[in-house]
């Protein structure tokens, strides 16, 4: 569905963003991957997804922290793809403490990386999808995008922030053939939650597995995490035909968390 297409998935060397390139690999995209790790394993991700797509793969390092390396990511996909046809912003960092305790640095870098880098991003892309005639932006938001969690005032507060940035440029692409939309996992099984398990399981002197159901349970009625490919699903479906009139939604893959 995607052969001839050009993917930027930002944060995917890992968890949500890689299982998302994966997804649009399958689907013949070229993917263009971004975050930090291990070069030979990323090298190794590289070979992995141009394998699977029959097109390119290939890896920035851009720092989405920094507004200059963000547009970056963008202009160097274009130099070296032809262009950016998909534009997935996952790039996320969390810190949790109460509000009176946040450390203002920590507020200042995840507001960075989880909203103003797809500020910089989308502003890069947006002209050469309007002049190729097809574009589709896709913000990784949250359930954290939707309703508010103690302790979490800076992530909260991005991801809200991202979900309001879709629907304005969902409404400033209306008439052309470029759509945006945004995506809201609930928990889902990543290292940065796996962090926030272990960190319970410690806390509570409670077995990681009891840890892990105790999370779920707080928050996710199906008690289920929801999984990278699943989120990959889920983009794919929003770079179809099918989903051409879909502008500005924000879908919710959280195990009915927002339901509620």
């Amino acid at each position: 569905m995607l052969k001839g297409k050009t993917a930027v998935v930002t944060g995917s060397t890992s968890g949500i963003g890689l299982g998302i390139a994966r997804g649009l690999a399958a689907q013949g995209a070229s993917v263009m991957l971004n975050g930090f790790g291990d070069a030979l394993e990323i090298a190794q991700m590289c070979d992995g997804l141009a394998r699977v797509s029959g097109a390119k793969a290939a890896h920035h390092s851009a720092d989405m922290s920094q507004p200059s390396e963000a547009a970056q990511l963008i202009r160097d996909t274009q130099a070296k793809f032809g262009g950016v046809d998909i534009l997935v912003n996952n790039a996320g960092i969390q810190h949790v403490a109460p509000i009176e305790e946040f450390p203002a640095e920590k507020w200042d870098q995840i507001l960075a990386v989880n909203l103003s880098s797809s500020f910089h991003t989308i502003r890069a892309a947006l002209t050469g999808m309007k002049k190729h005639g097809w574009g589709r932006i896709i913000n990784v938001a949250s359930a954290h995008g939707l309703v508010g969690s103690v302790q979490k005032a800076a992530y909260v507060a991005a991801k809200h922030g991202l979900v309001g940035l879709t629907k304005v440029v969902a409404l400033e692409t209306a008439a052309t053939p470029v759509t945006c939309n945004a995506v809201c996992p609930g928990w889902v099984l990543t290292p940065l939650v796996q962090k926030q398990i272990d960190a319970i399981s410690a806390r509570e002197k409670i077995p990681v597995s009891a840890a892990r159901h105790k999370l779920l349970a707080e928050k996710q009625p199906s008690l289920e995490f929801a999984t990278p490919e699943q989120l990959g699903g889920v983009v794919v479906f929003l770079c179809s035909e099918a989903a051409a009139q879909i502008r500005g939604a924000s879908i919710s893959v959280d195990g009915g968390w927002t339901a509620r």
